[in-house]
């Protein structure tokens, strides 16, 4: 039965690609299309969501004052219309845009823009994002509940709000494109109470039509978007309690246009090899990047040449066919899509002869005994072996503690505890696309801590001040020389190999094929996991 269903879905597919649906490189508007997914949505409230799924649901229903390109890593102003930052990087002036409405008919104003920060940063909220504001003026006194004001917020007037940083942050204009920093209404706050997130009010492309817990949401076109002719769609129908298996065989069908949680893993190599559903299946680069920390502070692993040897044992391309190819091989800390990747890094080779040389030199020619701590889930422990058996080949010994996730983080954590960690499962995906955020918590002194993240206990006072040098480059015209500097931060830091750096996932986004619009709005960087405002029905 299930031979026969998947052969008619192909035929349909077939016909359907090849007759029925009509390419088009134009975006077209109108049109209602479906999108499944197997978990409830826990919130669509911008101060509270916190995880892939909701995530692009937020940015669909609410705005900022600043955004990115569609499909990109591209800062732009969203529902500020421009901004100045002063000589000495503290203050930014953001002018608003005129005649924006929230979904309810009124105007957004400068005041709701205060409003809305104040309310991420106030502890009742119980905001996750609330720290990524911690550079405004009066951030101590307000997360403390002092006070219910941020006193480095100013509104001179309805279209013009100023924001003063106790410290130059050339991340600051990223930490006003994420969700946290969305504007809300007050009165709808309100009105909801704790059911805000159940009850969304925004300014976005789309509104929430229809929530029944636990079976969909319905999401319509807003008619008063302020960006005219978007969104393209009428209509999106995200469908809760889906099977992915049974998601995706819907979507062969024809039933569903996005399967919102992938591919499951049992069925990647088949989807990605079928020449009919290749073109059906979407790949990119996420702001990930999986790695082996090797403790600076613990003998042997002290040894610079050790650490030089273990990078060049571990074979990456191997690695990543353990995961059915959904990664890339990774030679640095930062990931590709990350601004200040250097494309022209080299690495550490995979030289298994040279490793046993540096060993050698560094005299452990007998190899030694080590630990590897891995989280316990599927597939990181088979990660895990491959990592093993790579270093016995250079006389490595190490044994594979295999724990639950919260122990190999407290482990981590803790100087004198783990030789070396496998991230898998706990790998840094970034909070927004700028370098800054791979550094200071994993790499930087202040994240070599009790309890930090930083489990390679790596400290580089020098690289340390030369990232506070980068981030005090604040003005646009200085950001592509930030890159660069970032750049030279990251690959300098590997000349001293805390990390193995492993791979950097990637994100797989499969969707019918009456679909239209770009594959980088499927797998949108910061839009995870769908940008739906540039989506298109063919």
């Amino acid at each position: 039965m299930q031979k026969i269903l998947k052969g008619f879905a192909l035929a349909a597919l077939a016909a359907a690609i090849s007759g029925a649906v009509q390419a088009q490189d134009t975006p077209k508007p109108g049109g209602d299309v479906i999108v499944t997914y197997q978990n409830d949505v826990a919130t669509l409230d911008p101060a509270i969501g916190y995880d892939w799924q909701n995530w692009s649901m937020i940015k669909s229903l609410f705005d900022g004052l600043m955004d990115y390109e569609p499909g990109t890593t591209n800062l732009v102003p969203d529902l500020a219309e421009r901004y100045e930052i002063s000589d000495d990087g503290l203050t930014y002036t953001f002018h608003l845009r005129h005649g924006v409405k929230f979904h309810n008919g009124r105007e957004m104003t400068a005041a709701d823009v205060k409003y809305s920060l104040e309310r991420t940063v106030n502890p009742k909220t119980q905001s996750p994002g609330a720290g990524f504001f911690s550079s405004i003026v009066g951030f101590d006194e307000a997360s403390s509940g002092a006070t219910t004001t941020l006193s480095g917020i100013s509104t001179p007037d309805d279209y013009t709000v100023e924001i003063t940083l106790s410290a130059p942050d050339a991340t600051f204009l990223h930490v006003m494109a994420l969700n946290f920093a969305s504007v809300v209404p007050k009165e709808a706050v309100e009105k909801w109470g704790p059911d805000f997130g159940k009850h969304p009010v925004g300014t976005g492309a789309f509104k929430l039509k229809d929530w029944a817990l636990g079976q969909h949401l319905t999401f319509v076109k807003n008619d008063d978007y302020y960006r005219q002719g978007i969104p393209y769609l009428d209509q999106i129908d995200f469908q809760i309690g889906q099977d992915p298996n049974v998601a995706l065989l819907r979507l062969q069908r024809g039933e569903v246009d996005i399967a919102g949680d992938g591919i499951p893993p049992a069925q990647f190599l088949q989807f990605k090899n079928d020449p009919d559903f290749q073109k059906l299946m979407v790949v990119g680069d996420q702001l990930h990047t999986g790695y082996v920390t090797l403790n600076v502070t613990m003998p042997p692993l002290d040894n610079l040449k050790v650490r030089q040897a273990i990078n060049m044992a571990i074979n990456k391309d191997r690695i990543v066919r353990v995961i059915n190819g959904r990664a890339t091989p990774a030679n640095q800390p930062l990931p590709p899509a990350m601004p200040g990747y250097d494309k022209d890094y080299q690495g550490y080779p995979y030289d298994p002869e040279k490793a046993k040389a540096l060993l050698e030199e560094a005299g452990f020619g007998d190899g030694f005994d080590t630990e590897l701590y891995v989280m316990n889930t599927d597939p990181q422990p088979r990660i895990a072996q491959a990592i093993q058996q790579d270093l016995s080949e250079i006389g490595i010994r190490a044994q594979i503690k295999s724990l639950a996730q919260a122990n190999v983080i407290a482990a981590g954590g803790e100087e004198d505890q783990a030789p070396m960690i496998w991230s898998g499962g706990m790998a840094w995906i970034a909070d927004f696309p700028d370098p800054s955020n791979f550094w200071g918590p994993i790499l930087g002194c202040e994240g070599a801590v009790p309890g930090g993240w930083n489990w390679a206990w790596y400290c580089n006072e020098k690289l340390d001040a030369e990232a506070d040098a980068a981030n005090a480059m604040v003005k646009p015209d200085q950001q592509e020389a930030r890159a660069e500097r970032w750049g030279e931060i990251f690959t300098t830091a590997m000349d001293d190999a805390p990390w193995v750096p492993i791979f950097n996932e990637q994100r797989y986004t499969v969707h019918s094929a009456r679909m239209g619009g770009e594959d980088a709005l499927y797998v949108d960087p910061v839009h995870v996991p769908v940008n739906y405002d540039y989506i298109w029905v063919k």
